[in-house]
């Protein structure tokens, strides 16, 4: 007899195309094509706005001006703005601002959520199926804008960096997700953690937060870029304009035709350009974010997904 032997399964590459079930069609040439097409269109729409951004922050005003505003060839590049913008003044408190609030934010904000959807998860806790209501009778319903600044007055946070915090710390969205990806963990698991001693807190920590790292790495960006792109409430409840954010600042630099005081002599003597000041805000604003992303995007699918449909 013939021995037959067994071809080893190759693994598609990281970046190949995962294989097709057998009961899916081929696609054709013209779909891949049109695929590529619209891909490509969406890129671009997307990154050329970007493009002329960034190369406009970094163009001297002689370009700025040969351009007619906004650049969309690189010539003449210089860093002066963000030399300037660096260099001390209203944009780089503004840019510390930004950073603790989102930090010191993000931290409440997670704490907050991850204990109470750990708690709503646990379907004989006391109360359970009345705070579940309540919470998601505010995604419908609320006070308004009037009774929440009488509220945040009344409290004494107004001119308070907690003002920026604490009115939007808690998105009952998030605790719901958080809650569906809990509930999905195997209750095996925290029953024999409670056989051998273990507490609720230490079940979370050890046993539960692990396991959900990558829902808590998307709640987490979430929560960050909701924090450092925010802007109506410091414009809302902060009068004091040496505590403003970044975001804050760079609208008041976007709408403004002039370039501010206080950025240094370059501005003052012509060789820097208020339009490239205005874009390298919005650079240094969008940054973060963009540096951020794609290492929580592979969480994206399994953290989000299953948290959604397991709620």
């Amino acid at each position: 007899m013939t021995a037959v032997i067994d071809k080893p399964v190759q693994k598609p590459g990281r970046w190949a195309a995962p294989p097709r079930p057998v009961w899916e069609e081929q696609p054709s040439q013209a779909g891949l094509a049109g695929k590529g097409l619209v891909l490509g269109i969406a890129c671009f729409a997307i990154l050329f706005p970007l493009w002329i951004v960034v190369v406009t922050s970094v163009s001297s005003r002689k370009t700025i001006d040969e351009a007619g505003g906004l650049v969309m060839v690189p010539k003449g590049i210089t860093f002066i703005a963000y030399q300037e913008l660096l260099s001390g003044g209203q944009v780089t408190r503004a840019a510390i601002i930004s950073v603790l609030v989102t930090l010191v934010g993000t931290a409440f904000s997670m704490t907050v959520s991850v204990l109470c959807a750990y708690g709503l998860s646990r379907t004989e806790s006391v109360g359970h199926r009345w705070i579940l209501m309540t919470l998601l009778a505010t995604m419908f319903f609320s006070a308004g804008l009037i009774p929440t600044y009488l509220l945040v007055q009344t409290l004494g946070l107004t001119d308070s960096y907690l003002a920026l915090i604490l009115p939007s710390a808690i998105s009952v969205f998030n605790i719901l997700v958080l809650r569906g990806f809990f509930m999905g963990i195997s209750p095996e698991l925290t029953d024999s953690a409670r056989i051998d001693g273990a507490g609720d807190l230490r079940i979370l920590w050890q046993i539960i937060m692990p396991l959900s790292r990558a829902v808590i790495a998307v709640i987490t960006l979430f929560y960050a870029v909701g924090y450092w792109s925010a802007w109506f409430n410091a414009s809302l409840y902060l009068n004091d304009q040496d505590m403003m954010p970044l975001q804050n600042v760079m609208i008041q630099l976007v709408q403004k035709q002039e370039a501010p005081v206080g950025l240094g002599q370059a501005i003052k003597t012509g060789q820097l350009s208020g339009l490239a000041v205005q874009m390298a805000v919005m650079v240094m604003a969008l940054l973060p974010v963009a540096v951020l992303s794609p290492f929580v995007q592979r969480h994206f699918k399994k953290g989000m997904l299953t948290g959604a449909v397991k709620g």
